[in-house]
């Protein structure tokens, strides 16, 4: 009796078990089950474009960034002096520098230490405002950066978090320790060539995948949805916040990228949150439909 029905597999031959809910072969549903790899990311990034050229998101950019160029006055007028005198003197210590800087001068051509103090003080200090220029937009204007996103293009999504306010504060400021202690640990390193490069993509990829992602579906999503969503894209979450720290690297970009980041994993996060409830509106009709 019911070997061609698509929602019950029923075994007549065992009359005494009840029948086994499958899933409805139907290929959209499959397809809107995760956002699909690379297709999902582009296309977060490219409503994040369309989305920062709107006059609101323009304007959002100046509080982070502002906030970020009169941290790193501050941190340079007030920490440069001490900061570069007590590398010089870490430095004298170094024996591997010495003797480069030995050798360069012995050839003629410059001291090394009058380079690498300035650069390594400058890699110390900038990063703590850049860090707090995301930090900044993740709990000021990601609000507002989702106000203005969910409005025109999510607005089936509904709010169903909670205690928003106190989760993005908490993470943003473990995901900055973290960060900020990373950086500074990790700094020896960058005397490998390569490394330099390399651990600063890494850690800003760490911050802003760790920092954005929770941020970008607090205030919609609940408890038990965002944990649903952060095992199941954490990969893609990670993608994204390389991409951005690939983007990082240029220093143009600083001006917009806190806002256009949060752009990024605004449109991912809510675009990822429809489809998880689409899921969940697709299970209870078959239940429906089963009973």
């Amino acid at each position: 009796m019911w070997a061609n029905c698509s929602v019950f597999d029923y075994d007549t031959r065992h009359a005494d078990h009840p029948p086994r809910l499958m899933t409805p072969s139907r290929p959209d549903l499959a397809a809107g089950a995760t956002v699909a790899g690379a297709t999902g990311i582009a296309r977060a990034f490219r409503r994040a474009m369309v989305s920062q050229c709107h006059p609101t998101m323009l304007f959002a950019v100046l509080m982070p960034f502002l906030i970020a160029l009169l941290g790193a006055f501050l941190l340079l007028w007030l920490f440069w002096a001490p900061l570069t005198e007590w590398l010089r003197t870490e430095a004298a210590q170094w024996e591997v520098v010495n003797q480069v800087d030995a050798w360069l001068v012995g050839i003629g051509l410059f001291s090394l230490k009058v380079y690498l103090i300035p650069v390594i003080a400058a890699a110390v200090l900038l990063p703590v405002s850049g860090i707090l220029g995301l930090t900044i937009a993740a709990v000021f204007v990601m609000p507002l950066v989702l106000r203005h996103v969910s409005q025109r293009e999510y607005a089936s999504v509904t709010r169903q978090g909670h205690n928003a306010t106190a989760v993005s504060v908490w993470n943003a400021l473990w995901v900055s320790v973290v960060f900020a202690a990373g950086w500074l640990l990790t700094l020896p390193f960058w005397l490998i060539p390569p490394m330099a490069v390399l651990l600063s993509i890494f850690w800003w990829a760490f911050a802003f995948s760790r920092m954005l992602r929770v941020d970008a579906i607090a205030e919609h999503a609940s408890p038990d949805e965002r944990r649903i969503l952060l095992e199941r894209h954490n990969t893609r979450f990670w993608i994204l916040g390389f991409i951005c720290a690939l983007i990082n690297l240029l220093p143009p970009a600083w001006i917009i990228l806190p806002v256009y980041s949060s752009l990024v994993y605004a449109h991912y996060g809510l675009d990822a949150l429809a489809r998880l409830r689409g899921e969940r509106v697709i299970e209870v009709d078959a239940k429906v439909r089963v009973e």
